[in-house]
């Protein structure tokens, strides 16, 4: 598959709709800010005259919805954020296909080195995870979890701080996958 804008919003859209029809686009664009904010962020890395319309849609979306995503935070096909923010993520940060972010969740960096979080990754409410941590993989975080530690592959993780509880069944809370071809 070809990275380019189109692609992204369409698998964002598959991770809110299940499908990226053109009924379902027009449907989330009036009524979905958290997507609308997405969509900007997602024309901000086109091309040409997209780039400039992404520009614009992201500067009037950025304050208004309180999702503080640079735009140089790396995010991967399928984001999904849960209850529209607010969200808090670092510049550094990068972020792995078909992940969800919950509400209230920060993922920052006091030293330019920001987590790296792998693919089918599911982070709860309130959750905090803190500099250079590297989360695998199927990984999910439960609520109110503070991560300062890396978190393996298929693991499960909860508590402040956050330890691996178990590996059954994780990422169970990812729906819609976007495949990539």
């Amino acid at each position: 598959m070809r990275d380019n804008y189109m692609n992204y919003i369409k698998s964002d859209l598959m991770r809110y709709y299940g499908n990226w029809t053109l009924s379902t686009f027009i449907k989330a664009v009036f009524f979905n800010r958290t997507f609308r904010f997405q969509m900007s962020y997602r024309l901000c890395h086109a091309q040409g005259f997209m780039h400039f319309v992404g520009i614009v849609l992201w500067k009037m979306n950025r304050t208004k919805y309180h999702i503080q995503i640079p735009l140089t935070t790396k995010i991967g096909y399928g984001l999904y954020i849960g209850h529209g923010g607010p969200l808090v993520v670092s510049g550094t940060c990068e972020i792995g296909n078909n992940c969800n972010l919950s509400q209230f969740t920060t993922i920052g960096s006091n030293h330019n080195n920001g987590a790296r979080i792998g693919n089918n990754v599911y982070i709860g409410p309130n959750c905090c995870i803190v500099e250079n941590v590297i989360i695998g993989s199927n990984v999910t975080i439960g609520a109110g979890s503070v991560v300062t530690k890396c978190i393996p592959d298929n693991a499960t993780a909860a508590g402040n701080y956050a330890k691996v509880l178990n590996y059954n069944n994780p990422g169970r809370f990812i729906n819609n996958k976007f495949l990539i071809e």
